[in-house]
């Protein structure tokens, strides 16, 4: 079931179904948007809807997923709605993504650059608590995978 967010901002919003489907069109829109790609490296993603009005995107996969990216050794936790506002190089309100530092699992609620000029991605916690690192980190090789009509994984 989504949550009221998602409802509030249903109307107007373009939504798909289906993982193929729903990867293919959040992975357009990040990229449209002067994103990474491969920020939300979802599995088994059952509905994607964005509503261009309000900037509004949300993605809702089978169960919550833990991806490591292994150029920077950090674990980051999808739950099973991920949702947030979107514009140009920008992520703001994000829920249900939380990355591990030390001990400590730590919510982000911002992704940005903070500099057009520079490939430097920020991410911000709802306390303050900021990192950057290369932009280039998020495009590695699961960005290659692609779920195919068969329900098999392929590289391109």
């Amino acid at each position: 079931m989504a949550s009221k967010t998602v409802e509030s901002h249903r109307a107007g919003a373009e939504v798909c179904h289906g993982d193929a489907e729903c990867r293919k069109k959040s992975v357009e829109l990040l990229g449209e948007l002067g994103l990474p790609r491969n920020l939300f490296p979802l599995v088994d993603i059952q509905e994607f809807g964005y509503n261009r009005t309000t900037g509004f995107m949300w993605l809702v996969q089978k169960k919550s997923t833990t991806y490591t990216f292994e150029k920077i050794k950090r674990k980051v936790s999808y739950a099973t709605e991920v949702s947030a506002f979107v514009g140009p190089r920008s992520i703001k309100k994000l829920s249900g993504v939380k990355t591990r530092e030390l001990l400590l699992w730590l919510t982000v609620s911002e992704m940005f650059f903070a500099d057009p000029t520079t490939k430097e991605l920020t991410f911000k916690t709802p306390t303050g608590i900021s990192d950057s690192c290369e932009a280039s980190i998020h495009d590695d090789h699961w960005l290659k995978i692609i779920y195919n009509k068969s329900s098999s994984y392929a590289y391109i």
